[in-house]
């Protein structure tokens, strides 16, 4: 790596991510961040180990700003640690467990950091960074009420013995809104498992951060943000430095193949916030039964719509995380027989991957069916398109409703007790509603004021701006001195 002599006059900060799109992207955006806005030279440590695609793609692109530089870490032998029936987290964990024994030969070889930012999955660097007395961060990539409720995960571990779905109650979070039992997140709803251990294992850590990035902003969850800043339970854990820096999103998306330019060239032609957009994330997948029943709602509803289409399965909500724009698949092998031609010109379906920046920026879009994954929740509320939360698994479903009921920008359609799936009619109810309703005019008036709000954050003089800017400045001052 050859870095330019003006750069090593510069404070030098080291970016680690977890593999996954999700948090690689929202790290990725930090570390432009720091370099374009913050004159901070970045090193960002890119986990290679079953990197898919996508990630591949995006971290070695020739737009990547000059001062942010890419060091992939050698790539480990995880095929006896892992099999086809690991969960996803327990192989991300054993990934980044592995992936992370050079780290210390790695940092050391950068010379002197200011720091490092980790995201939640990264926390072997803590006892890495000590040895090497450099300052650690975590970037906590999903939501402030999220952190609360891992804040407060490990006391809730010691303090109840049955399973938390087990609750007679909801969880109430300290100075937070009570998380409903069937809203955990997957990790901790068999606490026997391996996926809660680790999980367990890495909030529990949070407190040993130098301080704790947030890709959030007061305006949007102005209760959370109070608990984690003020409230007498995490001042006493006690709580790093909380600073909310956001929304960083995924700024400079252009169209990149050919379906992209398709995608965009359909919507261009169809009235101004009359389309629909479905994409259920980077790692989302549907089982065969609920694709079926999204699509024949989808073509009742009559809607105009962009339907992001993968292979279903019927064996795990997150079966493409580690496969993100690898497989695709022609969408008439598993979309219902004669969907393609009966919605032509009312629909477009795109096999796997849609450029999702560029359609939600679009003029014609009006709607955003989402898993409510922290990104695209932000994506989608910065560019003011209301939702219909569609949650698949992690703790999207904790998101969906708190999007519903607290910051009021989108609607849950209800599973039909027994059948463990959406059906059709109530696809279609929930998509007239945010297209056509009343109920989406209002949630589009509350997305079009968080849109403008978020805009405000991160300007200049801005709350998030100036919440980067404090610790930047302390970077620097220390650089000074060295």
């Amino acid at each position: 790596m050859v870095v330019a002599e003006s750069e090593t006059m510069k404070p030098h900060v080291a970016v680690l991510p977890s593999p996954g799109m999700g948090h690689v992207i929202p790290l990725l955006e930090l570390a432009k961040c720091l370099v374009i806005h913050h004159d901070i030279h970045v090193s960002f440590l890119n986990i290679t180990t079953e990197a898919s695609a996508a990630q591949k793609q995006l971290l070695h692109s020739p737009t990547l700003p000059q001062g942010l530089h890419v060091i992939d870490l050698p790539p480990a032998d995880i095929s006896t640690l892992v099999n086809e029936e690991t969960l996803v987290l327990t192989r991300l964990c054993i990934n980044v467990e592995e992936s992370l024994k050079p780290l210390k030969s790695v940092l050391m070889e950068l010379g002197k950091l200011q720091a490092l930012v980790i995201d939640l999955f990264c926390t072997q660097a803590f006892e890495i960074c000590n040895d090497l007395s450099i300052p650690t961060y975590t970037f906590f990539t999903p939501s402030t009420a999220f952190l609360a409720f891992s804040l407060y995960l490990p006391t809730l571990d010691r303090e109840v013995e049955c399973e938390f779905v087990d609750l007679p109650a909801p969880v109430q979070v300290p100075g937070c809104t009570p998380v409903r039992t069937e809203d955990l997140l997957d990790q901790v709803r068999n606490r026997k498992i391996d996926e809660c251990k680790w999980f367990l294992l890495h909030v529990s850590r949070l407190p040993m951060a130098a301080g704790i990035f947030l890709n959030s902003w007061e305006d949007l969850e102005p209760v959370s943000h109070k608990a984690v800043t003020a409230h007498p339970f995490y001042q006493n854990i006690p709580t790093p430095p909380v600073h909310q820096i956001g929304p960083l999103i995924k700024q400079d998306e252009a169209p990149e193949t050919e379906s992209d330019a398709e995608c965009l060239a359909w919507l261009d032609k169809q009235p101004s916030k009359s389309v629909l957009f479905v994409a259920l994330g980077s790692g989302g997948t549907l089982t065969g039964a609920q694709l079926t029943e999204l699509a024949w709602g989808l073509e009742m509803s009559r809607q105009k719509f962009i339907l992001v289409a993968r292979k279903p399965t019927d064996a795990s909500a997150s079966a493409t995380f580690f496969n993100v724009g690898g497989d695709v698949s022609d969408p008439k092998a598993y979309l219902p027989e004669g969907f393609l031609e009966r919605t032509k010109g009312v629909g477009l379906v795109v096999p796997s991957w849609a450029p999702q920046i560029l359609v939600l920026r679009h003029p014609s879009t009006g709607g955003f069916l989402s898993h409510c994954g922290w990104n695209s929740t932000l994506e989608s509320i910065t560019h003011g398109i209301p939702m219909v939360a569609w949650p698949l698994y992690a703790e999207q479903r904790m998101n969906a409703t708190m999007l519903v009921e607290e910051v009021g920008v989108a609607v849950k359609p209800a599973v039909e007790g027994g059948k463990g799936v959406v059906v059709r009619e109530e696809i279609e109810r929930v998509v007239r509603m945010v297209m056509e309703g009343e109920e989406g005019n209002v949630m589009r008036r509350r997305a079009g004021e968080l849109k403008v709000s978020a805009v405000k954050a991160l300007n200049f003089g801005g709350s998030s701006y100036e919440s980067l800017s404090r610790v930047t400045k302390e970077w620097k001052a220390e650089h000074i001195y060295i």
